[in-house]
């Protein structure tokens, strides 16, 4: 059995991840790596479902065992991603999707280098500011602390694989652009290095 594909997706506040990987997820050879964070749950979110929920005492406990594949601070909390469980899933065959921010994609890409980086991105910043003001769910303060945290986010644009846009209305061809590069990535050569072996056996 192949191993599954690690595929980050990154993108500001208001890029729409959470819309856009629910189409692929589905689909049965794409699994949701629920993170930990430290911040509060918003209306609608379930724990275990959306994120582990969990204080800054217990999640600096499991940096410290280990259990973390990855870890950031973004806006005042702590994010990570628990590690037996995302090796469960690419171990067996299914592709994982991390959605995490820049700087955690950043270090899983340090960690393994096999991951598929992805930045979704809205088609411009201003999109972005009337997406996350339509929301109606935070503060002006928060708002403005997301869009500084885009601008900056926007400039490590270079360290991805893969840019995708999506636009209004059309998260669902936004998952079909993610789910072509998934493709093309597993098809890739340096991917397959034993295919002439494997040819030959059959």
């Amino acid at each position: 059995m192949k191993k599954g594909l690690l595929v980050v997706v990154s993108g500001p506040a208001g890029s729409g991840k959470g819309t856009v990987d629910a189409h692929l997820l589905k689909r049965d050879d794409f699994v949701y790596s629920v993170s930990a964070t430290t911040r509060a749950p918003r209306p609608g979110e379930v724990d275990g479902v959306h994120y582990h929920f969990i204080s800054v005492e217990e999640f600096k406990e499991r940096l410290e065992r280990g259990d973390m594949i990855e870890y950031t601070q973004y806006c005042g909390n702590f994010y990570g991603t628990p590690k037996k469980e995302a090796e469960e899933v690419l171990a067996s065959g299914r592709n994982l999707i991390l959605e995490i921010e820049v700087e955690g994609a950043h270090n899983v890409k340090a960690k393994y280098p096999e991951a598929v980086l992805i930045l979704l991105l809205p088609p411009s910043y201003s999109v972005q500011e009337q997406r996350l003001r339509g929301r109606g769910t935070e503060t002006e303060e928060k708002i403005l602390e997301r869009l500084a945290a885009a601008r900056q986010e926007v400039t490590f644009a270079n360290d991805y694989d893969y840019i995708v846009y999506n636009y209004d209305g059309k998260d669902a061809d936004a998952a079909e652009e993610i789910l072509h590069i998934v493709m093309a990535e597993k098809a890739a050569i340096s991917r397959n290095p034993n295919v002439a072996e494997l040819y030959l056996k059959g």
